[in-house]
């Protein structure tokens, strides 16, 4: 089983004002200290934004790139997103990663709120994403669909749609996919092959269920803790692991806790101590 880090396990987020945002060299240290050997790259311009930099910030750490989470405008169609996407391939060269990580943003801050898509808005989101694909690919990149809350993909209908109805492959973020209602462990079973890349995170059911029915927003949720260590939540990762295991899944594991801090955490304490259950269980599952 190949485990990478994710900064948001940190709290560190491209939403505006998303909590203490701590700094490259604490987390990508943390990350090492777990005995993690590879990581996301985190938001835009968390990482220094020219290539060259990104490569030495996380390669002094020992860490291999994963590749990114990657928010793209693919609905809209007087937005072209490729000019943005080949922007980002351009660092992949330098710095590497193999996964493009794409959510379909909505065009507004935040996760709180997102427009409805009419048929035009639909089959420019495909049309888009499948040329995000094709782009990514003449790399050496698997592009990849996120669903996400708060973004263009995001409830049950929503992401077997784009499943149904296009060949891009999956970031099983099992935590959003939950938010959305969209239960991990069936959709595993469904669509085990089209699984790219697992986002492996753990939810509290009580909280998650709040949010389709606009009881609590996104950030409200967060702030509740409705994500939880990897075992100590609602979703049934042995049986995904088991899933992916039998149609030969040798892509990464993703460790991530959505989470806001306050503010710097002491040295060996914080976020790295959840970060270190989620680690010890999901390897737990791989023996």
């Amino acid at each position: 089983m190949k485990i990478a880090g994710a900064p948001i396990s940190w709290g560190v987020c491209e939403v505006p004002n998303w909590g203490y945002q701590m700094s490259p060299d604490r987390v990508l240290q943390e990350m090492k200290d777990l005995g993690l050997t590879a990581t996301e790259f985190g938001p835009q311009g968390w990482l220094p934004l020219d290539p060259e930099g990104r490569k030495k910030a996380i390669s002094k750490f020992g860490l291999k790139a994963v590749g990114a989470f990657f928010l793209s405008v693919m609905h809209d169609p007087d937005y072209d997103p490729i000019p943005a996407v080949e922007k980002e391939l351009e660092a992949f060269k330098v710095a590497g990663g193999d996964y493009l990580i794409l959510a379909a943003d909505s065009g507004r801050d935040g996760y709180d709120n997102r427009p409805v898509l009419d048929e035009t808005g639909w089959k420019t989101l495909f049309t888009n994403m499948d040329r995000i694909v094709e782009r990514a690919a003449k790399d050496g990149v698997t592009a990849c669909l996120h669903p996400h809350w708060g973004t263009m993909v995001q409830t049950k209908d929503e992401v077997h749609k784009v499943l149904d109805n296009s060949s891009v492959g999956l970031c099983l973020d099992t935590g959003h996919l939950f938010c959305g209602g969209t239960d991990p462990v069936e959709l595993t079973k469904q669509y085990a092959e089209r699984v790219s890349i697992v986002h492996a995170k753990d939810v509290h059911a009580e909280l998650t269920n709040k949010l389709l029915p606009g009881e609590i927003t996104w950030s409200e949720g967060i702030k509740a803790e409705m994500f939880a260590p990897i075992g100590e939540g609602d979703i049934d990762f042995a049986e995904i692991v088991k899933t992916l295991d039998s149609v030969g899944f040798d892509g990464y594991y993703v460790l991530e806790q959505d989470i806001m801090i306050d503010g710097e955490p002491p040295v060996g304490a914080g976020p790295i101590e959840n970060a270190r259950k989620s680690l010890l269980a999901l390897q737990a599952l791989a023996k």
